[in-house]
């Protein structure tokens, strides 16, 4: 972005400070990424024990009480999150990660739970026929045909926590949502440009590096 001033100072010439300089754009990126990859982390660990364990036999009768709860983090946006955690835990990142992840859940589980439930009978009964138990069959059989499911919604989790950890610098969280925040409150349309064009392109980037994965997943299990 530094290099890009002649092009800002063209765009906004009524503009003194036509590129945010608060903060180096490389320092944003790497504290934005930080927050979606403990978020996202946290999201993808709960997410899929959730999604495992309403589809074991003892925790079937939870799967509609599981799917409710993480559906609400969804349904109570990561703003109202925030203006909650903050007060009680204090500004800056930790109020984030709980917001983000909470709002990350509900992709992973959903997909967590269709990936093993998309399994054949079939499959299963050949696993327990060779002698595997439940807990061989999960880890040998169940979760790497699932994989690729599980996969879709851990990206649509981590893409779209990508895009809502920019609302993290409402509570003082070091995020590319700083220059937007900055820009809105001061009227400066170059510094919200900035830092929505960073924002799209990490998400963009990280989509693509998702579906590369995704193909790679694919002729690995065409292979074997």
């Amino acid at each position: 972005m530094p290099h890009l001033r002649p092009l800002f100072a063209a765009l906004f010439p009524a503009l003194d400070r036509p590129v945010y300089t608060q903060d180096s754009f490389v320092a944003l990126v790497l504290a934005h990424l930080n927050i979606v990859f403990w978020s996202s982390l946290a999201s993808v660990l709960v997410g899929v024990g959730a999604g495992v364990a309403v589809t074991r036999p003892a925790g079937r009768e939870f799967k509609p009480v599981v799917e409710t709860v993480v559906a609400m983090g969804q349904t109570f946006p990561p703003v109202a999150v925030l203006a909650i955690a903050a007060p009680l835990i204090g500004f800056g990142t930790e109020p984030a990660l709980i917001a983000l992840a909470l709002y990350g859940l509900l992709p992973v589980v959903r997909a967590t739970i269709a990936g093993i439930e998309s399994v054949p009978d079939s499959v299963r009964e050949i696993a327990q026929g060779l002698g595997m138990g439940g807990l061989g069959t999960l880890w040998q059989v169940e979760l790497p045909l699932a994989l690729s499911v599980i996969l879709t919604g851990v990206r649509t989790s981590v893409i779209v926590n990508l895009g809502t950890a920019a609302i993290a610098s409402t509570v003082g969280a070091k995020t590319l949502g700083s220059p937007i925040i900055v820009g809105l409150s001061g009227f400066n349309t170059a510094y919200v440009l900035q830092g929505a064009i960073l924002v799209g392109g990490l998400a963009i980037v990280t989509d693509m590096a998702f579906a590369r994965l995704t193909q790679h997943l694919n002729r690995w299990r065409s292979a074997h």
